[in-house]
């Protein structure tokens, strides 16, 4: 095997931030990226509408829900306010609904204090019980929410008085304040819990606190959102703390990324989210204005099934790894903009270590890793054992629009050595479908999140469980990284995590994530957030 030692992690160039309530700053990495935000000389114009094409309906409204992915977090960031606010500079919390907070030596409770001054939609006021509500309720719904994997060891929330909660948990959770940052733990009103949760996809039972409220929602057509008129209690951080300058925003969803483009440089629309790298240099062209930043989490690559024949086979995951070429399928199906993997975590995440040294490409070291196995190449040119072909059942869905031709790169970049790969994408409830139900070798994708607490909710067997990884060693270290609390101490074990991942191929990396925005010249203020999405369209204006 040509797996890389567990040496000690080699973190990126730290950034000096304060620490937080716990230490929990953002674990030492490089700078994150900054989103590149259109400017203008002139005070920002209170009114308007504008129209942002979207890539794919958001299937769920309900902020805790399963959507689809970051179409679905740009319309219900919009709706729900988090307790923390994780700025995107330096990736540090600051107090958002929550005024402040503290944490026990153990991190197994946290205790928050509220605004005195935030109501929901339906006028009720924000409360201790509201966040106890929404966090109990993502738990009862137990595998419906996508909320329940941040709340590792949940055990409840007490209300201390009507604007101080506790929230405990039966094990050590040190990721959870960047967790209450997200917008999947954003807190709801009580009105929205007298509705069973799988019936609030619509959004029409949703209250929240947000600075937007839905108008309607049409399946795969649009999300008209109108501005509230009343608010005022957004982070500090932002540029704009009140209500929106905006009156309105309509999400279209336009699922070809050229056709989002074209309404674009048209005039047709007033912003295009998920533009295609193909794409870049024309928007650039037409003089128009790109919103960049790279994503944090985990990268795109091949997360392989530990439950499959052969996703169980350590010589079937080094091989794959050897065998893929990531800067040929940066440089084909992607641009500069889009850096090459250097870890299974961009390094725009707190705690990414660099690894590309352990990241390398030999088709030939494929190939005798297979024969070594005990692997043998038929006539077809593929290598089987026992009569079984070495052919990989490989999932994926078209949320980014390069996929498909990053994945025939790599499925001929297989072949090439000897393996093959069928090719499945559907839509995503299909995709997590065959997830849960482990009908796959390899599920192609990525996972945007500002914390290494992100691989616990991927690879962990205690949480989704997606890919059954049986590895009690990366197990152990999945786990620990929750329980400390000192921010250096945590990066070095979200370090390990990246090295034990990369040592056993269960994840293989291939390339970073970056989001790319394009907008009107006249559209000013349009952000995005830590997680390298949407943030609140507050500052949003239009100069004409």
């Amino acid at each position: 095997m040509h797996a890389p030692s567990l040496s000690r992690p080699r973190v990126l160039a730290a950034l000096a931030v304060p620490a937080l309530a716990l230490g929990l700053a953002a674990c030492g990495s490089q700078a994150a990226d900054p989103a590149t935000t259109p400017s203008s000389s002139g005070e920002p114009v209170v009114g308007g509408e504008l129209t942002f094409a979207i890539g794919n309906d958001p299937i769920s409204l309900n902020p805790s829900g399963t959507g689809s992915g970051n179409d679905t977090w740009y319309v219900t960031r919009q709706l729900v306010d988090s307790l923390l606010w994780q700025d995107p500079a330096d990736g540090t919390l600051h107090p958002w609904l929550a005024t402040g907070w503290t944490a026990n030596a153990d991190a197994t409770a946290f205790t928050f204090t509220l605004r005195d001054d935030v109501t929901f939609s339906d006028g009720t006021p924000l409360t201790a019980q509201s966040v106890k509500s929404t966090f109990d309720d993502a738990i009862a719904a137990g595998a419906l929410s996508q909320a329940a994997p941040l709340l590792a060891g949940y055990d409840q929330s007490v209300v201390v008085d009507e604007h101080t909660v506790e929230v405990r948990f039966s094990r050590p959770n040190a990721a959870f304040p960047q967790a209450a940052s997200s917008v999947t733990l954003g807190i709801l009103g009580e009105a929205t819990f007298a509705v069973p949760f799988a019936d609030r996809a619509s959004g029409e039972a949703v209250v929240a606190s947000g600075p937007f409220v839905l108008d309607h929602y049409t399946k795969d057509v649009e999300t008209v959102l109108t501005a509230r008129e009343d608010y005022a209690w957004g982070p500090d951080g932002r540029e704009n703390t009140g209500a929106a300058h905006l009156e309105g925003v309509t999400f279209q969803v336009l699922p070809e990324a050229g056709v989002r483009t074209g309404s674009l440089t048209s005039e047709q629309v007033d912003v295009a989210g998920g533009i295609a790298p193909s794409d870049v240099p024309g928007v650039r062209d037409a003089g128009l204005v790109l919103v960049t930043r790279a994503n944090p989490g985990i990268v795109f690559g091949l997360s392989f099934n530990g439950a499959s024949t052969l996703g169980a086979d350590p010589a079937v995951r080094e091989a794959v790894s050897l065998a893929i070429d990531r800067d040929v399928v940066r440089d084909t199906a992607l641009t500069e903009d889009f850096a090459v993997a250097t870890s299974v975590l961009s390094h725009t995440t707190p705690g990414a270590v660099d690894l590309s040294e352990d990241i390398t490409t030999d088709a030939d070291a494929a190939v005798e890793v297979l024969e070594d196995a005990g692997w043998v190449r038929e006539g077809d040119g593929l290598f089987a054992k026992d009569g079984a072909p070495l052919e990989l059942e490989v999932v994926w869905i078209s949320n980014f629009g390069p996929n498909q031709t990053s994945l025939e790169l790599i499925q001929q970049q297989l072949k090439d050595v000897g393996i093959g790969v069928n090719l499945w994408s559907g839509t995503v409830p299909e995709f997590t479908e065959r997830l849960k139900a482990g009908q796959f070798d390899a599920a192609w994708g990525n996972l945007s999140r500002a914390d290494g607490d992100v691989l616990r909710t991927q690879y962990s067997s205690a949480a989704t469980n997606y890919y059954r990884v049986e590895d009690p060693e990366l197990e152990a270290l999945l786990q620990e990284q929750l329980t400390v609390a000192d921010p250096a101490a945590r990066t070095e074990v979200v370090g390990q995590v990246q090295e034990r991942l990369l040592a056993t191929h269960a994840q293989v990396p291939v390339h970073e994530l970056t989001t790319v925005v394009g907008t009107l010249t006249d559209v000013h203020g349009v952000e995005l957030g830590a997680d390298s999405r949407l943030d609140q369209l507050t500052s949003a204006w239009l100069d004409r």
